[in-house]
Formats: C-alpha cells, sequence, structure tokens
C-alpha cells in the first residue's frame, strides 16, 4: 500500500478555519482524515501540508512513526507551530488509515481502553475584548453555565478577565470577582469551573486575579503568562493556591520538557493539532505522567480534532479531561457523518474503525475560507494588548 495524494478540506468556522487533511492510498476506498487548525494561519498551514506532502507521497502509510519522523528530520528549518500544525494533520490522517486497514478503532492501536468512558468540559467563550465587560456580563455568563449544566456537562470554562495591563486597579478585580461569582452562584459548589486567563496577563496580574477568584474555587487557572519564560509561569504557581493549567501554545515534546522539571503546572495542556499529533501528544503525556502532571487537551477546534482527542483521553492513564466546543457555528455537525454524541457530560468509546469519523466533503465545501474574525485588541490608550 501507499500513499498516492495529500489534500486539504478548509471549513469557515468565524473565529477560525478548520483545516483538514485528507491522505488517500492506492487501496480503493482507503482514506484517513487528520485536522490541522491553526487560528490566523490557515494559508500558512495549507501551503505547509503541500511542502510536506512530497515527503508522503509513494511512502507506505502504516509507517506512521518513520513518516513523522521524516517530516519533522528532514527540513533543515524544522519550523515551529505552522510546522507542526501541518505534521500534524497528516500525522493523524495516516493513524486513521492504518487503523481502518487493520479494522480497529484508533484508540486500540494507542494501548486501548484504560477508561469507559470520557468526561469533557464546556467552553463557553467571552471576554474576547474589553468590550463585553459591562453590566450584562455576569448574568450572561451565569445563564450559559446553567445551560451547559443542564445538559450535563459537570465542568466549564469561562474567560473572566478582558485584555490587562501589567497592572490593572481594583475596578477590573470586582468584575472579574462578580463574573465567577455568578458562575459560581448559577452552577453551585459542585460543579467544576476552570478559569482561562489566554496569556492576558503579566505575572504580577495572573497573582492579583488568581487570589480574587480564589474563594470560588477555581478548579485550575490557564495560560496565566505568554508562553517562552517558564520561570515567570513558576513564580505564579508557587505564589497561589490554585492548580495552574498551560501547553496549548507549545509544540513537541522538547518545549513541554522545562515545563514539568520546574513542576510549573499541575495540568499540560497541549493540542493533538498543533503539538506534532497523536505519538507525539501520547509521548508528551507520558512525560507528564512523569512529573505527576495531569492532561487536559487544548481542543477549541473542529469535529476531526475532537473525533481524535477522543481516542487518546481512551488510553492516556494521566487524562484527566477533554475540552470540547459545541456552539461556534451551526455547521459543526454538518461537515461529518458522525456528529459527537455527548451522554452527560461523557462520550463513549467510538466503536467504528479508524478515528469513526468521515467528512462530508460537499457539506463542508458549501461552507469555503473565509479571513478568520480579526482578534486585534488595544488598551484604551491605543497600545498592543495580549488576545
Amino acid at each position: 500500500m501507499r500513499v498516492t495524494a495529500v489534500d486539504t478540506v478548509v471549513v469557515n468556522a468565524r473565529l477560525r478555519n478548520w483545516v483538514f487533511v485528507k491522505v488517500t492510498t492506492d487501496e480503493p476506498g482507503l482514506h484517513g482524515w487528520g485536522e490541522a487548525s491553526l487560528e490566523w494561519k490557515t494559508r500558512a498551514v495549507v501551503g505547509a501540508v503541500e511542502d510536506l506532502a512530497d515527503i508522503v507521497i509513494g511512502e507506505d502509510p502504516m509507517r506512521v512513526e518513520h513518516l513523522w519522523q521524516a517530516m519533522f528530520r528532514q527540513q533543515f528549518f524544522k519550523g515551529g507551530i505552522v510546522t507542526t500544525s501541518a505534521i500534524s494533520g497528516i500525522e493523524q490522517a495516516l493513524h486513521d488509515v492504518k487503523a481502518k486497514a487493520l479494522g480497529v478503532p484508533l484508540h486500540e492501536l494507542l494501548g486501548g481502553r484504560v477508561r469507559d468512558r470520557v468526561r469533557l468540559y464546556d467552553h463557553l467563550g467571552g471576554g474576547e475584548s474589553t468590550a463585553v465587560y459591562d453590566e450584562a456580563v455576569p448574568s450572561a455568563f451565569a445563564e450559559r453555565a446553567r445551560a451547559s449544566v443542564a445538559d450535563g456537562f459537570t465542568a466549564l470554562k469561562i474567560l473572566a478577565v478582558p485584555p490587562s495591563r501589567p497592572l490593572e486597579g481594583a475596578e477590573s478585580l470586582r468584575r472579574a470577582e462578580a463574573l465567577m461569582g455568578a458562575v459560581r452562584d448559577a452552577v453551585g459548589p459542585d460543579v467544576d469551573v476552570m478559569v482561562d486567563l489566554h496569556g492576558r496577563t503579566t505575572p504580577a496580574m495572573a497573582i492579583r486575579y488568581g487570589h480574587a477568584l480564589a474563594p470560588y474555587a477555581p478548579w485550575f487557572l490557564e495560560e496565566p503568562v505568554q508562553p517562552g519564560n517558564v520561570d515567570a509561569l513558576v513564580e505564579v504557581a508557587r505564589a497561589l493556591p490554585i492548580p495552574i493549567a498551560t501547553g496549548e501554545r507549545l509544540v513537541t515534546r522538547w518545549e513541554f520538557q522545562e515545563l514539568f522539571a520546574k513542576r510549573a503546572c499541575a495540568v499540560a495542556q497541549p493540542d493533538v493539532c498543533h503539538c506534532g499529533g497523536v505519538a507525539e501528544l501520547k509521548r508528551i503525556a507520558a512525560m507528564a505522567e512523569t512529573a505527576f502532571v495531569s492532561m487536559a487537551p487544548h481542543n477549541p477546534l473542529g469535529p476531526i480534532a475532537t473525533a481524535v482527542n477522543v481516542h487518546t483521553a481512551l488510553s492516556t492513564p494521566n487524562f484527566l479531561i477533554q475540552e470540547v466546543m459545541r456552539s461556534d457555528v451551526p455547521w459543526r455537525d454538518e461537515v461529518v457523518d458522525a456528529p459527537l454524541e455527548i451522554v452527560d457530560g461523557h462520550v463513549l468509546p467510538p466503536t467504528r474503525a479508524g478515528i469513526g469519523v468521515e467528512v462530508d466533503e460537499a457539506a463542508a465545501a458549501r461552507h469555503p475560507y473565509v479571513p478568520e474574525l480579526p482578534a486585534r485588541v488595544f488598551h484604551d490608550d491605543g497600545s498592543v494588548a495580549d488576545w
């Protein structure tokens, strides 16, 4: 068996475009799907997939690890998140091909199930700009949280703070506290509520927000500082009584190594569409396990990414919980033949061979590429803010 083509199918999802990767083989009817979505880098990722296709076409798709090594190592400039996102999508599709060829669900190739179902948390979003922080925000968030719990979720995530200056005053702290308090009042004490700071804060400001939110028992505090300075993350982790989560913008095991060595987080959040793919996420999970760090993979992306994440979660011992996006666009479930079935905030193991999902290319074609919604945010003095 040989790979005959590597193609991309791009589907607009407003804030992002989903980049689905299709690997076709010379075995009649046998192909695989992966996802390489990367916000505001869609065209770059599509180009990177095209560049990497030359390495894969003509090769045996069953040699997944060999082809990963070739894609990652046989380019002098290995690249950053654009290249690893492209590799991730191709590698996922190769895993799909192999599992289909063997007639088993993907998790069977990853060591088999270590759990009977996968717990999900609902991503409620919010806080995309300072403009949304008005008096209606706490009540609106509370209503969305109640709806999520009514749908069976026992965990949810919110963005409780806007893009912040290096040091904010008491008003920003009060707003964050009001939002978190409204959500906690809405869902009660037993629902796990995670707070995403989205890398919007300095260590000093993250610590201030953390102390303000601590009375409401956040399950974890996500990405309190920008990536690239592990010692800054350590500073936050040591100062707060809240577990720290991070990792969505890190790629490959090498970028996670220092994070675990310095015990900078309690929860690791690699993204299977960015970090290097299925096998690389599993390697990162194994490293995390040695540091007693749990896994809560990042996943605000498309339905193929979610399907792949379910298989990795089923086969990863130190898995904690899986992020899922439900309400970004109405056509999320239309572009695949087996939409995710969520029951009581969990998903059961897929039984179809491969990742268990096929892209409906005709439906996908009805939602072609559109430039992502801009995420350019500025402080009130006109200076650039971290989104």
